[in-house]
Protein backbone atom coordinates (compact mmCIF):
# COMPACT_ATOMS: atom_id res chain seq x y z
CA UNK A 1 0.00 0.00 0.00
CA UNK A 2 2.69 2.50 0.68
CA UNK A 3 4.37 2.36 -2.74
CA UNK A 4 1.08 2.44 -4.21
CA UNK A 5 0.58 5.48 -2.21
CA UNK A 6 3.56 6.92 -2.61
CA UNK A 7 2.94 7.11 -6.73
CA UNK A 8 -0.24 8.96 -6.11
CA UNK A 9 1.44 11.32 -3.95
CA UNK A 10 4.22 11.80 -7.21
CA UNK A 11 1.12 12.12 -9.25
CA UNK A 12 0.27 16.11 -7.72
CA UNK A 13 4.26 17.07 -7.72
CA UNK A 14 4.89 16.38 -11.36
CA UNK A 15 1.61 15.82 -13.41
CA UNK A 16 3.59 15.35 -16.67
CA UNK A 17 5.85 12.68 -15.44
CA UNK A 18 3.14 10.99 -14.40
CA UNK A 19 0.44 8.60 -15.87
CA UNK A 20 -2.41 6.75 -14.57
CA UNK A 21 -4.84 4.33 -15.67
CA UNK A 22 -7.32 1.67 -14.79
CA UNK A 23 -10.88 -0.21 -14.53
CA UNK A 24 -13.73 -1.39 -13.19
CA UNK A 25 -15.57 -4.78 -13.74
CA UNK A 26 -18.72 -6.75 -12.93
CA UNK A 27 -18.60 -10.15 -14.40
CA UNK A 28 -21.81 -12.46 -13.85
CA UNK A 29 -21.02 -16.35 -14.83
CA UNK A 30 -24.12 -18.22 -15.19
CA UNK A 31 -23.50 -22.34 -15.44
CA UNK A 32 -26.53 -24.21 -16.48
CA UNK A 33 -25.63 -27.44 -14.86
CA UNK A 34 -24.71 -28.45 -10.93
CA UNK A 35 -21.43 -29.85 -10.28
CA UNK A 36 -21.17 -32.54 -8.36
CA UNK A 37 -19.34 -30.93 -5.58
CA UNK A 38 -20.48 -27.51 -6.17
CA UNK A 39 -24.45 -26.77 -6.72
CA UNK A 40 -23.97 -22.93 -6.75
CA UNK A 41 -25.23 -21.78 -10.74
CA UNK A 42 -24.15 -18.00 -10.51
CA UNK A 43 -21.07 -15.96 -9.27
CA UNK A 44 -20.84 -12.68 -9.92
CA UNK A 45 -17.56 -10.83 -9.22
CA UNK A 46 -16.02 -7.12 -9.35
CA UNK A 47 -12.63 -6.65 -10.07
CA UNK A 48 -11.02 -2.93 -9.73
CA UNK A 49 -7.24 -2.62 -11.06
CA UNK A 50 -5.45 0.72 -10.64
CA UNK A 51 -1.89 1.06 -12.61
CA UNK A 52 -0.01 4.04 -12.47
CA UNK A 53 3.59 4.48 -13.34
CA UNK A 54 6.13 8.25 -12.29
CA UNK A 55 9.69 8.56 -14.29
CA UNK A 56 11.38 11.42 -12.17
CA UNK A 57 14.51 10.89 -14.29
CA UNK A 58 15.01 9.96 -18.14
CA UNK A 59 17.07 6.98 -17.04
CA UNK A 60 14.26 5.84 -14.15
CA UNK A 61 10.71 4.90 -14.38
CA UNK A 62 8.25 3.52 -11.46
CA UNK A 63 5.45 1.25 -11.64
CA UNK A 64 2.73 -0.09 -9.87
CA UNK A 65 -0.16 -1.65 -10.11
CA UNK A 66 -2.95 -2.65 -7.18
CA UNK A 67 -6.56 -5.11 -7.60
CA UNK A 68 -9.47 -4.80 -4.84
CA UNK A 69 -12.12 -7.84 -5.72
CA UNK A 70 -15.10 -8.87 -4.45
CA UNK A 71 -17.51 -11.90 -5.40
CA UNK A 72 -20.45 -13.84 -4.50
CA UNK A 73 -19.36 -17.22 -4.27
CA UNK A 74 -16.25 -17.13 -1.60
CA UNK A 75 -13.02 -17.22 -3.98
CA UNK A 76 -11.92 -14.06 -2.72
CA UNK A 77 -10.80 -13.49 0.86
CA UNK A 78 -12.81 -11.53 3.15
CA UNK A 79 -10.01 -10.00 5.11
CA UNK A 80 -8.99 -6.50 3.76
CA UNK A 81 -5.29 -7.03 4.37
CA UNK A 82 -3.13 -6.07 1.43
CA UNK A 83 -1.47 -9.83 -0.13
CA UNK A 84 2.03 -9.15 -1.35
CA UNK A 85 2.93 -12.91 -2.06
CA UNK A 86 -0.05 -14.39 -3.45
CA UNK A 87 0.53 -17.46 -1.56
CA UNK A 88 -3.42 -17.25 -0.16
CA UNK A 89 -5.57 -20.64 -1.16
CA UNK A 90 -8.46 -17.75 -1.94
CA UNK A 91 -7.95 -14.88 -4.04
CA UNK A 92 -7.13 -11.74 -2.25
CA UNK A 93 -9.33 -8.95 -1.51
CA UNK A 94 -6.95 -6.42 -1.35
CA UNK A 95 -3.35 -7.44 -3.89
CA UNK A 96 -0.14 -5.35 -5.14
CA UNK A 97 0.01 -6.73 -8.92
CA UNK A 98 2.79 -4.99 -9.03
CA UNK A 99 5.48 -2.11 -7.66
CA UNK A 100 8.97 -1.85 -9.49
CA UNK A 101 11.42 0.31 -10.82
CA UNK A 102 12.94 -0.33 -14.41
CA UNK A 103 16.33 1.64 -14.65
CA UNK A 104 17.20 2.32 -18.30
CA UNK A 105 21.05 3.05 -19.42
CA UNK A 106 22.51 2.44 -22.94
CA UNK A 107 21.87 -0.68 -24.20
CA UNK A 108 21.08 -2.48 -20.20
CA UNK A 109 17.63 -2.16 -18.79
CA UNK A 110 17.43 -2.93 -15.53
CA UNK A 111 13.63 -3.91 -13.47
CA UNK A 112 13.65 -4.94 -10.13
CA UNK A 113 10.58 -5.68 -7.65
CA UNK A 114 6.70 -7.22 -8.21
CA UNK A 115 6.49 -7.26 -12.10
CA UNK A 116 5.20 -9.55 -14.82
CA UNK A 117 7.67 -11.55 -17.03
CA UNK A 118 6.51 -13.18 -20.26
CA UNK A 119 8.44 -15.13 -22.24
CA UNK A 120 8.04 -17.24 -25.20
CA UNK A 121 6.75 -16.23 -28.88
CA UNK A 122 3.29 -18.65 -29.39
CA UNK A 123 0.48 -17.58 -28.28
CA UNK A 124 -1.61 -20.86 -27.71
CA UNK A 125 0.35 -22.44 -25.35
CA UNK A 126 3.93 -21.03 -23.93
CA UNK A 127 5.82 -23.54 -22.67
CA UNK A 128 8.93 -21.56 -22.02
CA UNK A 129 7.03 -19.04 -20.06
CA UNK A 130 8.46 -20.45 -16.78
CA UNK A 131 8.73 -17.10 -14.97
CA UNK A 132 4.73 -16.72 -15.40
CA UNK A 133 1.97 -18.13 -12.20
CA UNK A 134 -1.50 -18.05 -13.65
CA UNK A 135 -4.74 -17.85 -10.81
CA UNK A 136 -7.31 -20.75 -11.63
CA UNK A 137 -9.10 -20.08 -8.72
CA UNK A 138 -12.71 -19.00 -10.99
CA UNK A 139 -12.13 -20.70 -14.11
CA UNK A 140 -9.10 -23.52 -15.79
CA UNK A 141 -10.14 -22.35 -19.01
CA UNK A 142 -10.01 -18.32 -18.74
CA UNK A 143 -6.93 -17.46 -16.26
CA UNK A 144 -5.36 -14.52 -15.67
CA UNK A 145 -1.15 -13.74 -15.14
CA UNK A 146 0.39 -13.14 -11.88
CA UNK A 147 3.19 -11.14 -11.02
CA UNK A 148 6.46 -12.21 -8.84
CA UNK A 149 9.32 -10.64 -7.19
CA UNK A 150 12.42 -10.45 -9.22
CA UNK A 151 15.44 -9.00 -11.01
CA UNK A 152 15.50 -8.61 -14.52
CA UNK A 153 18.54 -7.32 -16.21
CA UNK A 154 17.95 -7.16 -20.36
CA UNK A 155 21.23 -6.63 -22.56
CA UNK A 156 20.32 -5.75 -25.99
CA UNK A 157 22.38 -5.27 -29.13
CA UNK A 158 21.03 -4.61 -32.95
CA UNK A 159 20.11 -7.97 -33.41
CA UNK A 160 20.98 -9.91 -30.39
CA UNK A 161 19.74 -9.60 -26.34
CA UNK A 162 20.31 -11.67 -23.21
CA UNK A 163 17.88 -11.05 -20.32
CA UNK A 164 18.51 -12.82 -17.03
CA UNK A 165 15.78 -13.17 -14.24
CA UNK A 166 16.58 -14.01 -10.28
CA UNK A 167 13.31 -14.84 -8.81
CA UNK A 168 13.89 -14.72 -4.73
CA UNK A 169 10.56 -15.37 -3.67
CA UNK A 170 8.83 -18.61 -4.94
CA UNK A 171 4.98 -17.46 -6.15
CA UNK A 172 2.77 -20.33 -6.70
CA UNK A 173 -0.41 -21.26 -9.06
CA UNK A 174 -3.40 -20.15 -7.66
CA UNK A 175 -5.03 -23.68 -8.00
CA UNK A 176 -9.00 -23.99 -7.79
CA UNK A 177 -10.84 -24.02 -4.54
CA UNK A 178 -11.42 -28.08 -3.57
CA UNK A 179 -14.86 -27.63 -2.76
CA UNK A 180 -16.21 -26.03 -6.23
CA UNK A 181 -16.98 -27.03 -9.74
CA UNK A 182 -13.27 -26.04 -11.16
CA UNK A 183 -11.48 -28.80 -9.11
CA UNK A 184 -13.10 -32.24 -10.81
CA UNK A 185 -12.59 -35.20 -8.24
CA UNK A 186 -12.25 -38.85 -9.58
CA UNK A 187 -15.48 -40.88 -8.78
CA UNK A 188 -13.29 -43.12 -6.40
CA UNK A 189 -13.21 -40.26 -3.86
CA UNK A 190 -16.95 -40.07 -4.24
CA UNK A 191 -18.31 -39.53 -0.74
CA UNK A 192 -15.05 -38.87 0.77
CA UNK A 193 -14.56 -35.22 2.17
CA UNK A 194 -11.09 -33.92 1.01
CA UNK A 195 -10.04 -30.60 3.36
CA UNK A 196 -6.75 -28.12 2.55
CA UNK A 197 -3.82 -28.89 4.52
CA UNK A 198 -1.94 -26.07 3.33
CA UNK A 199 1.46 -26.05 1.05
CA UNK A 200 4.73 -26.64 1.15
CA UNK A 201 6.82 -23.88 -0.30
CA UNK A 202 10.48 -24.00 -2.01
CA UNK A 203 13.09 -22.59 0.10
CA UNK A 204 15.11 -21.35 -2.54
CA UNK A 205 14.99 -18.88 -5.71
CA UNK A 206 14.62 -19.49 -9.32
CA UNK A 207 16.97 -18.46 -12.03
CA UNK A 208 16.64 -18.01 -15.88
CA UNK A 209 18.08 -16.62 -18.74
CA UNK A 210 16.92 -16.17 -22.45
CA UNK A 211 18.72 -15.25 -25.73
CA UNK A 212 16.94 -13.77 -28.13
CA UNK A 213 18.77 -13.49 -32.04
CA UNK A 214 16.63 -11.52 -34.72
CA UNK A 215 17.96 -11.99 -38.16
CA UNK A 216 16.39 -11.67 -41.61
CA UNK A 217 13.66 -13.34 -42.33
CA UNK A 218 13.08 -15.10 -38.94
CA UNK A 219 14.02 -14.60 -35.02
CA UNK A 220 14.56 -17.18 -32.40
CA UNK A 221 15.64 -17.73 -28.57
CA UNK A 222 16.92 -19.95 -26.21
CA UNK A 223 16.32 -20.08 -22.85
CA UNK A 224 17.41 -22.09 -19.63
CA UNK A 225 15.37 -22.36 -16.29
CA UNK A 226 16.10 -23.29 -12.72
CA UNK A 227 13.74 -23.51 -10.57
CA UNK A 228 10.20 -24.64 -9.50
CA UNK A 229 6.84 -25.95 -11.09
CA UNK A 230 4.57 -23.41 -9.74
CA UNK A 231 2.05 -26.03 -10.50
CA UNK A 232 1.57 -28.35 -7.50
CA UNK A 233 1.62 -31.73 -6.93
CA UNK A 234 -0.50 -33.10 -4.09
CA UNK A 235 0.46 -35.35 -0.81
CA UNK A 236 -2.90 -36.97 0.88
CA UNK A 237 -3.62 -38.13 3.84
CA UNK A 238 -6.96 -40.32 4.52
CA UNK A 239 -8.54 -41.07 7.73
CA UNK A 240 -11.03 -43.85 7.05
CA UNK A 241 -12.96 -43.37 10.22
CA UNK A 242 -13.98 -39.73 9.10
CA UNK A 243 -13.94 -40.48 5.50
CA UNK A 244 -11.39 -37.41 5.16
CA UNK A 245 -8.68 -37.12 2.75
CA UNK A 246 -6.38 -34.27 4.04
CA UNK A 247 -4.36 -32.74 0.52
CA UNK A 248 -1.32 -31.18 0.97
CA UNK A 249 0.55 -28.92 -2.41
CA UNK A 250 3.91 -28.98 -2.72
CA UNK A 251 6.26 -27.76 -5.44
CA UNK A 252 8.62 -30.23 -8.00
CA UNK A 253 12.52 -29.21 -8.62
CA UNK A 254 11.98 -27.92 -12.15
CA UNK A 255 14.77 -27.57 -15.00
CA UNK A 256 14.10 -26.25 -18.51
CA UNK A 257 15.76 -25.99 -21.57
CA UNK A 258 13.83 -24.29 -24.01
CA UNK A 259 13.85 -22.51 -27.28
CA UNK A 260 10.95 -20.64 -29.59
CA UNK A 261 10.91 -19.38 -33.77
CA UNK A 262 9.26 -17.18 -35.08
CA UNK A 263 8.73 -17.43 -39.37
CA UNK A 264 7.54 -15.20 -41.32
CA UNK A 265 6.20 -16.14 -44.76
CA UNK A 266 4.15 -14.77 -47.68
CA UNK A 267 1.00 -15.92 -46.90
CA UNK A 268 1.55 -16.83 -43.04
CA UNK A 269 4.02 -16.76 -39.96
CA UNK A 270 4.73 -19.67 -38.74
CA UNK A 271 5.89 -20.23 -35.49
CA UNK A 272 7.24 -22.98 -32.77
CA UNK A 273 8.38 -23.49 -29.35
CA UNK A 274 9.50 -26.28 -26.99
CA UNK A 275 10.58 -27.29 -23.87
CA UNK A 276 12.49 -30.06 -22.00
CA UNK A 277 11.95 -30.33 -18.28
CA UNK A 278 13.52 -32.03 -15.77
CA UNK A 279 12.92 -32.71 -12.11
CA UNK A 280 14.57 -34.46 -8.75
CA UNK A 281 11.34 -34.63 -7.33
CA UNK A 282 9.85 -38.20 -6.53
CA UNK A 283 6.67 -38.33 -8.21
CA UNK A 284 7.35 -35.88 -11.29
CA UNK A 285 7.93 -36.60 -14.87
CA UNK A 286 10.69 -35.20 -17.06
CA UNK A 287 8.77 -34.46 -20.24
CA UNK A 288 8.66 -32.76 -23.65
CA UNK A 289 6.32 -29.57 -23.92
CA UNK A 290 5.95 -28.06 -27.82
CA UNK A 291 4.17 -25.99 -29.86
CA UNK A 292 3.79 -25.69 -33.66
CA UNK A 293 1.73 -22.50 -34.65
CA UNK A 294 0.80 -20.80 -37.58
CA UNK A 295 -0.95 -16.99 -37.92
CA UNK A 296 -2.45 -15.29 -40.68
CA UNK A 297 -4.30 -11.64 -40.77
CA UNK A 298 -6.69 -11.15 -43.52
CA UNK A 299 -8.07 -7.74 -43.36
CA UNK A 300 -9.97 -7.22 -40.42
CA UNK A 301 -9.19 -10.74 -39.56
CA UNK A 302 -6.92 -12.87 -37.57
CA UNK A 303 -6.29 -16.43 -37.50
CA UNK A 304 -3.84 -18.57 -35.30
CA UNK A 305 -3.80 -22.81 -35.13
CA UNK A 306 -1.55 -24.87 -34.22
CA UNK A 307 -1.19 -28.18 -32.44
CA UNK A 308 0.24 -28.81 -28.71
CA UNK A 309 2.39 -31.56 -28.04
CA UNK A 310 3.44 -33.41 -25.03
CA UNK A 311 5.68 -36.33 -24.92
CA UNK A 312 6.64 -38.05 -20.81
CA UNK A 313 10.44 -39.66 -21.13
CA UNK A 314 10.83 -40.37 -17.80
CA UNK A 315 8.45 -41.07 -14.81
CA UNK A 316 5.00 -42.55 -14.09
CA UNK A 317 1.36 -40.30 -14.39
CA UNK A 318 0.62 -38.90 -10.89
CA UNK A 319 -3.32 -38.90 -10.51
CA UNK A 320 -2.71 -35.94 -7.44
CA UNK A 321 -1.90 -33.45 -9.99
CA UNK A 322 -2.96 -29.87 -11.24
CA UNK A 323 -0.84 -29.71 -14.77
CA UNK A 324 -3.40 -27.44 -16.93
CA UNK A 325 -0.26 -25.99 -19.07
CA UNK A 326 0.24 -30.28 -20.26
CA UNK A 327 -4.02 -30.53 -19.68
CA UNK A 328 -4.02 -28.50 -23.22
CA UNK A 329 -1.77 -30.18 -24.36
CA UNK A 330 -1.58 -32.57 -27.19
CA UNK A 331 -4.95 -30.55 -28.70
CA UNK A 332 -5.40 -28.72 -31.72
CA UNK A 333 -6.34 -24.91 -30.71
CA UNK A 334 -6.92 -21.95 -32.44
CA UNK A 335 -8.47 -18.95 -32.26
CA UNK A 336 -10.24 -16.01 -34.74
CA UNK A 337 -10.64 -12.49 -33.86
CA UNK A 338 -12.13 -10.37 -36.54
CA UNK A 339 -12.14 -6.16 -35.59
CA UNK A 340 -15.51 -5.16 -37.08
CA UNK A 341 -14.83 -1.52 -36.31
CA UNK A 342 -13.26 0.90 -33.88
CA UNK A 343 -16.18 -0.02 -30.81
CA UNK A 344 -16.60 -3.81 -31.84
CA UNK A 345 -15.01 -6.98 -32.06
CA UNK A 346 -15.39 -10.62 -32.18
CA UNK A 347 -13.85 -13.68 -30.73
CA UNK A 348 -13.74 -17.60 -30.83
CA UNK A 349 -10.98 -19.73 -29.21
CA UNK A 350 -11.10 -23.68 -29.23
CA UNK A 351 -9.15 -26.15 -28.33
CA UNK A 352 -9.86 -30.02 -29.63
CA UNK A 353 -8.49 -33.63 -28.04
CA UNK A 354 -9.19 -36.67 -28.62
CA UNK A 355 -11.98 -37.05 -25.64
CA UNK A 356 -12.61 -33.34 -24.86
CA UNK A 357 -12.90 -30.10 -26.20
CA UNK A 358 -13.76 -26.05 -25.61
CA UNK A 359 -14.96 -23.18 -27.41
CA UNK A 360 -15.85 -19.86 -26.31
CA UNK A 361 -16.85 -16.95 -27.85
CA UNK A 362 -16.77 -13.38 -27.10
CA UNK A 363 -18.71 -10.12 -28.40
CA UNK A 364 -17.14 -6.89 -27.41
CA UNK A 365 -19.15 -3.77 -27.78
CA UNK A 366 -17.90 -0.43 -26.80
CA UNK A 367 -20.31 2.07 -25.32
CA UNK A 368 -19.25 5.64 -25.19
CA UNK A 369 -15.94 6.43 -24.43
CA UNK A 370 -15.36 4.35 -21.18
CA UNK A 371 -17.85 1.26 -20.98
CA UNK A 372 -17.42 -2.05 -22.51
CA UNK A 373 -19.96 -4.73 -22.21
CA UNK A 374 -18.69 -8.40 -23.25
CA UNK A 375 -21.21 -11.25 -23.38
CA UNK A 376 -19.89 -14.83 -24.12
CA UNK A 377 -20.17 -18.47 -23.73
CA UNK A 378 -18.10 -21.18 -23.43
CA UNK A 379 -19.01 -24.85 -24.43
CA UNK A 380 -16.93 -27.71 -22.92
CA UNK A 381 -17.59 -31.05 -23.33
CA UNK A 382 -15.69 -34.51 -22.76
CA UNK A 383 -15.27 -37.75 -21.43
CA UNK A 384 -14.57 -37.56 -17.41
CA UNK A 385 -11.49 -38.98 -17.63
CA UNK A 386 -9.89 -36.35 -20.32
CA UNK A 387 -8.61 -33.17 -18.91
CA UNK A 388 -11.13 -30.75 -21.01
CA UNK A 389 -13.97 -33.28 -20.96
CA UNK A 390 -13.65 -33.70 -16.85
CA UNK A 391 -15.18 -29.82 -16.92
CA UNK A 392 -18.32 -30.83 -18.67
CA UNK A 393 -20.40 -29.79 -16.82
CA UNK A 394 -18.73 -26.51 -16.37
CA UNK A 395 -20.14 -24.68 -19.67
CA UNK A 396 -20.86 -21.00 -19.25
CA UNK A 397 -22.75 -18.17 -20.02
CA UNK A 398 -20.71 -14.82 -19.16
CA UNK A 399 -21.41 -11.15 -19.37
CA UNK A 400 -18.63 -8.51 -18.38
CA UNK A 401 -19.27 -5.05 -17.53
CA UNK A 402 -16.26 -2.36 -17.71
CA UNK A 403 -15.77 1.06 -16.89
CA UNK A 404 -11.91 2.11 -17.66
CA UNK A 405 -10.36 5.44 -16.67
Amino acid sequence: MTGILLLALLAQSSAQSFEQRGFIEDQALLYPQDAPNDRARTVDQTLIRWEASYKPAPWLKLSGAFDARADTHRQVNRELGLDLDDRTIERPALSLRQLSATIHKGKVTAELGRQIIRWGKTDILTPTDRFAPKDYVASVVDSDFLGVTAARVTVAGANDSLEVVWQPWFTPSRTPLLNQRWTALPEELSGVRIVDGGARYPGRGQFGARWNHVASPYEYSLSYFDGFNSLPLFEAKFDPSTMTARAQRFYPTMRMYGGDVAVPLRWMTVKGEAGYFTTSTAGAQDYILCVIQLERQVKEWSFVGGYAGDVVTHGADNPLSFTPDRGFAKSFVGRAALTIDVNRSLAVETAVRSAGSFVRFEYSQMVGQHWRVTPGVAWIRGDSADFLGQYHRNSYVSLAVRYSF
